[in-house]
């Protein structure tokens, strides 16, 4: 059927030899050609191609391996975005950062490592997600349900997604960690706030979703939690965010008693997780957790000589904390 296409394509490789019979050889297998099932030009090519197809074709091989992907990753995705920060005084400041943010089904954390080989959970690989970045650094889920338990919302951790940077070549920085907790009829029921600062201290929200059908969720709760030494302690919080869909939206207002001082705001696409996707955040995000701890360090020095109001950081002691209590402050 194909004799004449295959014939005039190994005609133009004869001349230069060897190389030319491998490249003949490679175009004959990718375009559905097994020898083993007969050349395109022999007489039972025509009798045999439908087989052929079906078993051999790399194509179809492929297109099988993407479908079964996407069925095995249908509840954890990746997001391409950037996050962007305006502070509107006493000094004017601004910055965006192209990022990604890797939203997991928590129940899925375990098939990371048979179904990737750029992340997994727990080993060694070039992105990966701990459990030692995470609350007590004990299991991630167990220890979301049981912050959901203490403030009564034991409904919500049914199903629960991550929204994180992960971990790259063993070094990680999450400035916040969003957990999404649905009821087991899948509304969202609660939405978890994991702060992390540059002093290895970490603090949590656990906040109800009042209204299920807004397009926008709208959350409050007071600055707990020391996270710049150019942002006072006497703080709220107004989160408003978008669930993640084809796209979500964090956005976090910070006020003082004067009215809004910070906006910061993630905004991502999403996309399928996969080797594929993340072999090019490689190449087009270079270690990213590098990146942003350096940027948090750089923005500082910025407002530093903008002569921006210092607050200093006052330490946590380093007493015993219980695992079994809820993440109100810790140091890792």
């Amino acid at each position: 059927k194909n004799h004449g296409v295959h014939k005039r394509i190994y005609g133009n490789y004869k001349a230069i030899g060897t190389l030319g019979s491998v490249v003949a050889i490679l175009v004959t297998v990718s375009t559905r050609t097994p020898f083993s099932r007969g050349l395109p030009w022999q007489k039972n090519w025509e009798e045999k191609e439908d087989l052929g197809r079906s078993k051999w074709s790399p194509r179809v091989y492929l297109l099988q391996r993407r479908k079964k992907q996407l069925v095995i990753d249908i509840n954890s995705c990746i997001y391409f975005g950037k996050v962007t920060h305006q502070r509107l005084r006493p000094r004017q400041h601004s910055l965006t950062y192209r990022v990604f943010s890797l939203l997991l089904d928590l129940d899925e954390l375990d098939t990371l490592n048979k179904n990737y080989r750029l992340l997994s959970y727990n080993r060694k690989t070039f992105y990966s997600i701990r459990d030692a970045d995470h609350g007590y650094g004990t299991n991630i889920l167990e220890w979301v349900r049981r912050e959901l338990a203490s403030q009564g919302l034991s409904d919500c951790g049914k199903s629960i997604k991550m929204l994180c940077y992960p971990r790259i070549l063993g070094y990680a920085f999450n400035p916040i960690t969003v957990f999404f907790c649905h009821r087991e009829d899948t509304t969202l029921g609660a939405i978890i706030y994991e702060v992390h600062n540059t002093f290895s201290e970490r603090h949590c929200y656990v906040l109800p979703v009042e209204l299920q059908k807004a397009r926008v969720i709208s959350q409050k709760c007071s600055k707990d939690f020391y996270v710049s030494p150019f942002i006072p302690a006497a703080c709220e919080y107004n989160f408003l965010v978008s669930p993640p869909r084809e796209k979500v939206s964090i956005s976090i207002h910070d006020s003082d008693e004067e009215g809004l001082l910070l906006t910061a705001n993630f905004t991502g696409k999403r996309g399928i997780l996969s080797d594929k996707a993340l072999l090019k955040t490689i190449f087009f995000y270079p270690l990213m957790s590098l990146k942003v701890i350096i940027g948090i360090h750089y923005e500082a020095l910025k407002l530093w000589t903008k002569r921006a109001p210092f607050f200093a950081h006052e330490p946590y002691p380093n007493d015993h904390v219980d695992p079994t209590k809820p993440l109100k402050k810790f140091r890792k």
